[in-house]
């Protein structure tokens, strides 16, 4: 026998889910966290983690250490029709927004001042059902992360991400420093584009080819991964001929160990005008590091690795067209962040059948 409720009772039971207020940690399930390794907390609060902390040491700078903190890509999601969503949360200084993103649209984009915060956000999921909803965390400041309030809802739900996933290293250009929010960085944007699960491991000014960031590589699942290089090295004319060849060819063998058939792309020095034929302290122009890298890979290739690829910076973004991409001369627009993501789209696709 099938047991029936009186309209009134069924009724109100509707009502008191209509307004129910559910409280969640940042580590409770239906929370679905991409592109982190981890959750480290700190009394009652929660910082997203892009690397493990215990073995940052290894790379003696103090300054990976602070962007290893950063939450670039860093970001959690739920299926929900509640219409409101309470974030309590602790900001650092930082120029980088938040974004709240529903059914893969920008709903709200916050600009975090230092000090604690509890942002009461209405979200549109409640008038046409259960949305999906994420939030990107501020790409270029810590971010610690308390409880959340769901206002209203009768459906909670983790987020389903069943895509490829996707590995993006590189220097500030994958970091990224001047996009609208950090859900439209350039590698966001491919990588929602696709429907890739992104993880990005760009550090500004840090890409230095640390043998801590190849073994995360080597023992991080992927079905992609991607190797922005050539430019911080460059810069801070840390590499001469001699050595940024072999240093190429030893990250990438080493994160081949734990990826044996995985599509790696390395994507060799995106361009930049004034410093293609301008020579550094080590004797090197961008243009010489682009071609260094090259020759690492090919080297790769004709030893039998027959899942790496090149990608020429200048294939991505032609030097002709870098100042109008540009903010600096070296870092896009906002918009820019849009440019590049359609250039690279269809590049990196094809690295991954299916």
């Amino acid at each position: 026998m099938t047991a029936t409720r009186p309209a009134a009772a069924t009724a109100a039971t509707a009502a008191t889910a209509a307004t129910a207020v559910e409280r969640l940690t940042p580590d409770d399930p239906r929370l679905s966290w991409d592109g982190i390794s981890g959750l480290a907390r700190h009394e009652d609060r929660w910082i997203p983690l892009r690397l493990p902390l215990d073995r940052v040491a290894t790379t003696l700078s103090a300054d990976f250490a602070r962007l290893a903190r950063l939450p670039a890509g860093a970001r959690f999601g739920l299926r929900t029709d509640a219409v409101e969503l309470v974030l309590e949360l602790d900001a650092e200084p930082g120029s980088a927004p938040l974004d709240v993103v529903v059914d893969g649209v920008v709903a709200h984009r916050w600009h975090p001042v230092p000090g604690r915060h509890r942002l009461a956000l209405p979200l549109p999921a409640g008038a046409n059902g259960p949305a999906e909803v994420e939030i990107w965390l501020p790409h270029l400041s810590r971010t610690w992360i308390g409880r959340l309030s769901l206002h209203g809802h009768r459906v909670l739900e983790p987020l389903e991400r069943t895509g490829p996933r996707w590995i993006a290293y590189g220097s500030s250009l994958t970091h990224a420093m001047f996009p609208h929010g950090p859900s439209e960085s350039w590698v966001s944007l491919v990588a929602v584009r696709h429907g890739w699960r992104l993880r990005n491991l760009g550090f500004a000014g840090e890409a230095y080819l640390d043998p801590l960031v190849a073994r995360v590589l080597r023992d991080t699942p992927a079905e992609l991964i991607t190797l922005e290089i050539g430019t911080n090295a460059y810069i801070r004319s840390v590499f001469t001929a001699r050595s940024w060849g072999s240093a190429v060819c030893g990250f990438v063998e080493t994160v081949r160990d734990g990826h044996p058939d995985t599509p790696i792309a390395v994507i060799a020095a995106l361009p930049s005008v004034e410093r293609e034929k301008a020579v550094n302290a080590a004797g090197l122009t961008l243009e010489g590091i682009r071609e260094l890298t090259g020759e690492a890979v090919r080297v790769l290739q004709r030893l039998g690795d027959r899942r790496l690829h090149l990608v020429d910076g200048r294939e991505v973004l032609p030097i002709a067209e870098a100042d109008r991409v540009y903010a600096d001369g070296l870092h896009p627009t906002p918009d820019g962040e849009h440019d590049l993501a359609d250039r690279a789209a269809p590049i990196l696709r094809r690295f991954l059948p299916g």
